[in-house]
C-alpha cells in the first residue's frame, strides 16, 4: 500500500475524490466508533473517541485506507445516568446505525469495512451489526475489532490495572497524557477498587464504583506514548488479506 503522510478522512473529500480512491485500488474503509460518557472527575467524556480516533488516524496515514468521520456515541447506557455528561444509544440502535452506514458504504464502490472500537460495551451490539451486515450485504467484507486486542502488549497495557473492569485506569489516564494532556485534571485523579469484580451479576457502574476503576501506579505520558508505539500492528492486513473463502466467492461471482 502507497505510504502517506496524513490521515485521509472521508468528510474532506469530495464525492469525485472519494470515487478516484476507490477507483485506486482501496476498496477498505475504517470505521471508528467511541463513546460519550463519563470517566471520573479528572479525565474527558470523550476518552474513548480520542484513542479509537489515534489508531483509526495513524492506520489511515500508514496504509492509505480512508477513514470513515467517526462515531462519538455508542451503547454507554451501564454509565447509568448518575454523572452528567454520558451520552449514550441502545444498543439495537447503535446496531442499526452500523448497518445503514454500510449499506452506503457498499454503495460507494467499497468492499471491506473495518469497525474499529474504542469501547467495551460497544462490542455487542457491534456484533449483532456485524451478523446483519454479513446476511444482508454478504458483499461486503465485514470486520471488528477493539483497539485493547489490536495486540497481546496492547491488551496487557489496558489491564495492568483494573483487571477486566478497567475504566478511568492508568491506561486510559496515560493515553489521554499522551495525546490531549490539556484535558487531563491529574489534581482530581484518585485510587479506586473494582468492587464489581467479584459479582456474579452485571450491575450498572452507579452500583459498583464511583466511576473510574484504578491504582495509582504509572500514569505518564510516556506510559501512553508506548501504546501509540506497539498499538498500531499490522495495519497492510486491512487491505492485503486475501482468504481462500474470499477467492472462492471471488470466482463464483
Amino acid at each position: 500500500m502507497a505510504q502517506v503522510t496524513r490521515p485521509i478522512r472521508w468528510e474532506e473529500l469530495s464525492w469525485e475524490e472519494v470515487g478516484t480512491l476507490r477507483d485506486s485500488c482501496i476498496n477498505t474503509v475504517i470505521l471508528p466508533i467511541g463513546a460519550t460518557e463519563q470517566h471520573g472527575l479528572h479525565l474527558p467524556t470523550g476518552v474513548d473517541s480520542f484513542s479509537v480516533v489515534a489508531v483509526a488516524e495513524a492506520t489511515s496515514a500508514r496504509t492509505g485506507i480512508p477513514m470513515l468521520p467517526p462515531l462519538h456515541y455508542g451503547c454507554s447506557m451501564g454509565h447509568s445516568t448518575k454523572w452528567p455528561g454520558t451520552l449514550s444509544l441502545r444498543p439495537e440502535t447503535l446496531a442499526k446505525v452500523i448497518l445503514e452506514l454500510a449499506e452506503y458504504v457498499h454503495a460507494s464502490g467499497f468492499r471491506r469495512m473495518l469497525m474499529l472500537n474504542g469501547h467495551v460495551t460497544n462490542w455487542a451490539p457491534l456484533r449483532c451489526g456485524l451478523e446483519n451486515i454479513r446476511t444482508d450485504i454478504p458483499e461486503l467484507r465485514i470486520a471488528l475489532r477493539s483497539v485493547w486486542e489490536i495486540s497481546k502488549e496492547v491488551f496487557d497495557f489496558y489491564h495492568a490495572d483494573g483487571g477486566t473492569n478497567w475504566h478511568a485506569n492508568d491506561a486510559e489516564t496515560s493515553i489521554m497524557l499522551h495525546l490531549r494532556e490539556d484535558l487531563v485534571r491529574m489534581d482530581k485523579a484518585v485510587d479506586e477498587p473494582d468492587t464489581g469484580a467479584s459479582c456474579f451479576y452485571s450491575y450498572t457502574v452507579d452500583k459498583v464504583c464511583p466511576g473510574q476503576v484504578a491504582t495509582d501506579r504509572c500514569r505518564s505520558a510516556d506510559f501512553g506514548g508506548a501504546w501509540e508505539r506497539i498499538g498500531y500492528g499490522n495495519p497492510a492486513r486491512l487491505g492485503r488479506e486475501r482468504h481462500s473463502l474470499e477467492r472462492r466467492f471471488d470466482k463464483a461471482a
